[in-house]
């Protein structure tokens, strides 16, 4: 079961209340995000472009903005290179426009996922030579490509990397960090340290790299093209807004404004491409959320990298007619159909392995799929640690005989800082945190399930689901005012979930089960005052019958489907307008449960 802890971080919440104009409940629920006083209450709910960081407060920006408008006024050539997910994309993407804009002889280049692997490497930094090129620009990778870099530099090309991914680090046998960075012309990158602190100078380094992209391209364009420079930068917001989401960046800080604000712009945007999008999902006429970003718009562009060529979605952003604009979106959403379904198949059969071969016994789940698509590892490991609650890799052999796999972790497993611990096994790795890539010997699986648990200090409680509640409140208090104000918390995400309430003393009278695979539960209840709710739960109607069977007995689900049962329940909710005809009402959407 869920562990469930309550927030009880203290503030000013009246003063907060009638300083910002909101109710005390949102000044509580927006306390419980870290936003500390009057003035960050204020930012977090009207924070505008004019609140953003300045980009030259990111190391080594002036210098590679410097570079590259002499690079560009001598006429030397620029190659971009990208990477294959969402946030590579829009990085490419971006900097692409703003190269173009001001004039730059520029060019592509985007690494195939299972030829090339993650990032900028030897071969791309040889091509580029061949071709003549005069600048390499890295987005969303290049942090780690310190080989690829030296091999471009050697071949008498300036380098310059926007990244946002962790520094390479070595430990001594003190434990003291070393930190590696590539030796290009300019490092760019929010993680990057100081070397007379040891901490990041960046003031919220948990930026993607479209956003490095952006703040880039914003000091090119008022070094050259200064009239244009707001335009051009307006209409690149939908890009970082889209990469912030789909890359699971924190929704806190200046990603809150700009997720925001660019989602705003997406229904009204310019790109042909991105129309063509919305047109063949529906959501031409639909004011966008974090929700359509990441689970709709986001898995189209990643399919492409993923079972295709990520230069297929860049290409349609670069599109001009909208004819094959429509073409192109369509085929991206035929890809992603395809992928959801290999998805599935992989997710069956690990969770078949992680059954006969008893990985729950361990801490970390190491899972070897050798006939997996390896583009699938990510998501499939994503899907295995919401099922665990534990950190998990998912492993597929390649054509070449390695093997290849993508890590996702928990929020109390640094993820990259424990593959560095154990980074001889593997060829290759990178990541952060909370997710990771790898190459490696097929030889070597079972020694990195083995060093893995022996080095990892996760505890039993480290491995249990934990749902944060906001405050405990009784249903029978919302208001439509009230739960219509819960909209300025949006855009909602990562560090800035939607609000979770706590209620006891409700009572389940009947059941409806409802969906195609019978995992929408519809509830008539009454909460403690004896006052009718209606409660929603998403949840498999089998897995709910267990779970009832062991708290109350077998008859309290035919009780429930017959409509005369009063099962009494603690529960997590969060209200939500139910709007039918015209009429508004509240319905009650529920977490969790406990009997």
């Amino acid at each position: 079961m869920a562990k469930w802890m309550v927030y009880t971080k203290k503030a000013d919440f009246r003063g907060i209340s009638e300083a910002c104009g909101i109710s005390p409940v949102l000044a509580r629920v927006i306390r419980n995000r870290d936003v500390i006083g009057i003035e960050a209450t204020r930012r977090f709910l009207g924070g505008t472009i004019s609140d953003l960081w300045s980009p030259r407060l990111l190391p080594d920006m002036e210098k590679a903005v410097g570079i590259l408008c002499e690079k560009i006024k001598g006429g030397a050539s620029v190659r971009v290179i990208g990477d294959y997910d969402v946030d590579g994309i829009c990085a490419s993407y971006i900097l692409m426009s703003a190269l173009s804009a001001c004039g730059a002889c520029a060019d592509v280049v985007l690494p195939d996922r299972v030829k090339d692997g993650y990032g900028m490497n030897v071969r791309m930094a040889e091509d580029a030579a061949e071709d003549g090129t005069g600048v390499i620009l890295t987005c969303d990778n290049g942090i780690a490509a310190g080989e690829a870099v030296l091999a471009a530099r050697k071949a008498g090309i300036c380098v310059i990397v926007t990244d946002h991914h962790e520094v390479p680090f070595e430990e001594d046998e003190d434990g003291k960090k070393k930190y590696i960075l590539p030796p290009a012309d300019a490092v760019v990158d929010p993680k990057v340290r100081n070397p007379e602190t040891g901490e990041m100078d960046y003031p919220f380094p948990d930026i993607c790299g479209a956003v490095v992209a952006w703040k880039l391209a914003d000091l090119l364009l008022e070094k050259l093209i200064p009239q244009k420079r707001s335009g051009i930068l307006e209409q690149l917001l939908p890009f970082c807004a889209l990469a912030t989401v789909c890359d699971v960046m924190p929704l806190a800080d200046e990603n809150r404004i700009l997720v925001r604000e660019g989602l705003r712009r997406i229904p009204d945007t310019a790109n042909i491409g991105l129309k063509s999008l919305l047109l063949v999902n529906g959501l031409e006429e639909k004011s966008i959320t974090t929700y359509h970003a990441g689970f709709v718009i986001g898995p189209c562009l990643n399919a492409t990298g993923r079972l295709d060529n990520a230069e297929r979605a860049l290409a349609l952003f670069m599109e001009d007619d909208p004819g094959r604009a429509l073409r192109s979106a369509q085929k991206l959403r035929e890809l992603n159909d395809s992928r959801k379904s290999l998805t599935e198949q992989g997710v069956e059969q690990a969770l078949e392995l992680v059954g006969r071969q008893n990985l729950l016994d361990y801490r970390i789940l190491v899972i070897f799929l050798p006939d997996c698509h390896e583009s699938l590892a990510g998501i499939i490991a994503g899907r295995i640690r919401e099922r665990f609650s534990r950190p998990v890799f998912v492993l597929t052999r390649t054509e070449d005989g390695m093997v290849k796999g993508s890590g996702r972790s928990i929020e109390a497993y640094d993820m990259f800082a424990s593959m560095t611990e154990v980074k001889d096994l593997f060829c290759r790795f990178g990541g952060h945190k909370m997710a990771a890539g790898l190459s490696m010997k097929e030889e070597n699986i079972p020694a990195l399930q083995r060093c893995l648990e022996e080095k990892s200090t996760l505890r039993e409680e480290d491995l249990t689901d934990v749902i944060h509640i906001d405050m405990e409140l009784p249903p029978s208090l919302w208001t439509i005012d009230m739960v219509e104000e819960l909209k300025l918390l949006e855009p909602c995400g990562t560090d800035n979930p939607r609000p979770m309430f706590a209620a006891r003393g409700v009572k389940l009278r009947s059941v409806k089960v409802m969906g195609k695979g019978k995992n929408v539960l519809g509830f008539d209840a009454a909460d403690s005052d004896g006052r009718n709710l209606s409660l929603t739960m998403f949840r498999e109607a089998g897995l709910f019958r267990e779970q009832l069977a062991a708290a109350r007995g077998g008859r309290e689900w035919s009780a429930l489907l017959r409509g005369h049962a009063e099962v009494p329940v603690s529960m997590i909710y969060y209200p939500e307008i139910n709007e039918w005809r015209g009429r508004k009402s509240i319905r009650f959407v529920v977490k969790d449960l406990h009997f």
